[in-house]
């Protein structure tokens, strides 16, 4: 299963572009920090990373100021490019 859930904040947001099939599209950055435990040891997490949002979501993501906490989820995929990896947010809750 390809599933993640994300507490960050958008820290970066495009202008809203229409795919070939005519759907809203929006670019975005989202960035968490958070502290975990590994190994018994508490680590500080702190990260940036590439996301979009394709159709309805578009709406209430681009509502979103930048800078607020919420909970993204939606799932992993390989760049356009096969450089990295993008997260495509399918749920917002703020």
């Amino acid at each position: 299963m390809n599933r993640l859930i994300l507490a960050a904040e958008v820290v970066e947001r495009g202008a809203t572009r229409y795919t070939p099939a005519g759907l809203p599209a929006l670019d975005l950055m989202l960035k968490h920090q958070s502290q975990v435990t590994e190994d018994g040891q508490p680590r500080q997490i702190a990260m940036q990373l590439k996301a979009v949002a394709i159709g309805e979501i578009t709406r209430p993501v681009a509502a979103l100021a930048l800078g607020t906490p919420a909970q993204f989820a939606g799932f992993l995929t390989a760049s356009r490019n096969g450089k990295g990896l993008v997260f495509h947010v399918t749920e917002l809750d703020t």
